[in-house]
């Protein structure tokens, strides 16, 4: 039987969060870690899979045609598989040995990455000859249409088109991508908090209704149309929480534009301030965050981090703490030394 092999990254994002449905701006920044499937096709028209990640079910099997939703990770393969066929992308069925070193739910773009993955070594396992456009729409669609989160496009963009040295600024109303290379003197430590999210089951897809009914009240299409209007004018048509909502994604947007500038001039302080001002916004505005994800900012402020915010879309996860370079290392030890259920996942680049 045939065999194939597929490897996808995770991501940080370095800021612009929960912009990427607002038709918004985001800088992602691809991990080292990822996601690997290994794939072998069989005489039937059954799905096996195996995992080596802590998470249940570690074997999973399913029927091509017969995909249900039963809310656990399966459900990305299962989503993948349905896509394909609505696609009229033929498959048969296959065995796949999934192995990852990113950590699931710590806002790492997991999810995304195991999706893509999948498709790339499903895709040269039966000669499909999926670009890289098709596969990020078919694995968004798995994750929406399919497991029922209500995310943008960020995490399939950077999972396929994210470079682990440089920054990509993603335009999500029209997909424009520019590579933003990262300073040499600046680098960042990437902290597990311990705790996970489920988007499709927390709040995240709520946010999300939040700002759709808030653009019924404004009657626009998307919050990016609100870029050039007054704020303040703005946010006194909105009842709460939606006045909090709105503001967190215009100010989020500037703050991804003065970032980009920032690193161009390798202002590493400027850009520190922009990652804590994006947490306090997320924080209060968006109210993502959690005391854990909070505890770790404050342990990173008093450790000598530039800057620290939460990444990700919160509800538990990951921190991101910039370091000038060569230091992110010893700053997330202090910070692990006041926080015994977190541990350091990366260091970026």
């Amino acid at each position: 039987m045939r065999r194939a092999s597929a490897h996808a990254p995770g991501r940080i994002n370095l800021i612009g969060e929960h912009t990427d449905y607002n038709d918004g701006l985001v800088l992602p920044v691809a991990l080292r870690l990822g996601v690997t499937v290994e794939t072998r096709g069989s005489d039937d028209a059954t799905v096996r899979l195996t995992t080596d990640a802590p998470i249940a079910p570690r074997e999973a099997s399913y029927n091509l045609g017969d995909e249900h939703r039963d809310g656990t990770w399966v459900d990305r393969a299962r989503g993948v598989t349905a896509m394909l066929a609505r696609e009229g992308l033929p498959i048969g069925g296959f065995d796949a040995e999934i192995s990852s070193d990113l950590p699931l739910g710590a806002g790492l773009g997991s999810s995304a990455a195991f999706a893509i993955a999948l498709l790339r070594s499903v895709s040269e396992l039966f000669d499909l000859a999926l670009d890289d456009a098709t596969s990020v729409r078919i694995a968004h669609a798995a994750e929406t249409n399919f497991a029922g989160s209500r995310a943008g496009l960020l995490d399939q963009l950077a999972s396929v088109y994210g470079r682990r040295s440089e920054a990509l600024l993603i335009d999500m109303r029209d997909h424009a991508m520019q590579s933003i290379p990262l300073a040499p003197t600046i680098e960042l430590a990437v902290i597990d908090s311990g705790t996970r999210h489920e988007h499709a089951t927390g709040g995240y897809n709520r946010r999300r209704e939040e700002c759709e009914e808030a653009c019924r009240h404004l009657g626009v299409a998307s919050l990016r149309e609100l870029e050039e209007r007054p704020l303040d004018t703005i946010l006194e048509r909105l009842p709460p929480p939606l006045d909090r909502r709105v503001r967190h994604v215009v100010t989020e947007n500037a703050r991804v534009r003065s970032a980009v500038a920032a690193l161009r001039a390798q202002d590493e302080g400027t850009l520190g301030e922009l990652l804590c001002a994006s947490h306090r916004s997320l924080r209060d505005d968006y109210e993502v965050s959690t005391p854990e994800l909070d505890r770790l900012v404050e342990l990173a402020a008093a450790a000598g981090a530039i800057g620290s915010r939460l990444v990700g879309g919160g509800f538990g996860g990951s921190v991101i703490a910039l370091a000038l370079r060569g230091s992110a290392k010893d700053l997330a030890g202090r910070v692990l030394n006041g926080y015994s259920d977190g541990r350091l996942v990366a260091v970026v680049p």
